[in-house]
């Protein structure tokens, strides 16, 4: 099958060497590689996005689920100094507890400011204070014990987090559900360009398969053929959207860190983390090449065996 690898076109004088069947360099080839280049690009950033939001929601589970808060509300007959100091001595007594420490006044104007003003002076107002407790782990940590120890505390309760944790585990989940939902749709949309590109470049290649069927040629060798020259043109397209996307992740983490204001930059924050990707983040986007470069040939052959079949 090897000499079938090539075929001499008409107009080719004796001696010119001979064309490849399927033509290596064409305006369809080079409009399919910046498409397949925009996909790969498309599914690279999505897949990114999903890995920042999923590292940056284990972030914040860890972060809350290490620690509690006790809120102790003001209470007729009660000192709240004095309430303060037993809470933080039950909380520092309590197995699996790191640390504890009662947040002063000033501290709590500063959480109360986006909601009361700045200059609002507190002294005034009875408003609940808070112990921030950390915990060594929270797996350890003897939440219910120091639950009951607080009941001696006139206006004291605790708060695990738990809700909160919750709903961001569920915004997390739902960001990431609908990010891999995009990255099949991307998928799906570049299979079915790839589709319309093998037909086209079956039909305008038609009198060369119909020679290479004259000649004895199998429809296997012929989808073969196809294959790989549609491999090259994925990986080639793959490549160039691969290496895009690192670099657009490269530049837009040194621009969170470096350019945007603070404000802007823990805003992304928020949400991205440090708009780092990591070695496994890297090595997702690295995987995008070659799984692109398959998809582009393994639809390549099944739409050109399908190709034949109907028409032979």
């Amino acid at each position: 099958m090897a000499e079938w690898r090539f075929l001499r076109l008409p107009g080719l004088a004796r001696g010119e060497q001979s064309a490849p069947i399927v033509p290596e360099r064409s305006v369809a080839g080079r409009t399919l590689v910046t498409l397949i280049a925009i996909m790969s690009f498309l599914s690279a950033m999505t897949l990114g996005g999903v890995v920042l939001v999923q590292k940056s929601a284990l972030g914040w589970s860890a972060d809350v689920g290490r620690e509690v808060t006790i809120q102790l509300r003001p209470v007729d007959g009660a000192v709240m100094d004095s309430s303060l100091r037993t809470a933080v001595a039950l909380a520092e007594a309590t197995p699996g507890v790191a640390s504890a420490r009662a947040l002063s006044l000033e501290e709590t104007q500063d959480l109360l400011t986006p909601w009361l003003g700045a200059g609002v002076d507190l002294s005034a107002l009875d408003v609940p204070r808070l112990v921030v407790v950390q915990l060594a782990d929270p797996r350890e940590a003897d939440i219910d014990k120091l639950t009951s120890d607080l009941k001696a505390v006139e206006g004291a309760s605790l708060d695990t987090h738990a809700a909160w944790r919750q709903q961001l585990n569920g915004m997390a989940g739902t960001i990431v559900a609908s990010g891999l939902l995009v990255l099949m749709l991307i998928m799906v949309a570049t299979v079915l360009a790839i589709v319309f590109a093998t037909r086209g470049t079956m039909a305008s290649n038609r009198s060369i398969v119909d020679v290479l069927h004259f000649i004895g040629a199998s429809n296997s060798f012929i989808a073969g053929e196809f294959q790989g020259r549609f491999l090259t043109i994925g990986f080639r397209g793959g490549m160039l959207g691969g290496f895009a996307a690192i670099v657009f992740f490269i530049v837009v983490g040194f621009a969170v860190g470096a350019v945007m204001p603070q404000a802007a930059g823990q805003q992304l924050g928020v949400l991205f983390g440090r708009f780092a990707l990591g070695l496994d983040g890297l090595l997702g986007l690295i995987a995008v090449v070659p799984v692109i470069a398959a998809v582009t040939a393994i639809t390549s052959r099944i739409t050109v065996r399908r190709f034949l079949q109907t028409t032979s």
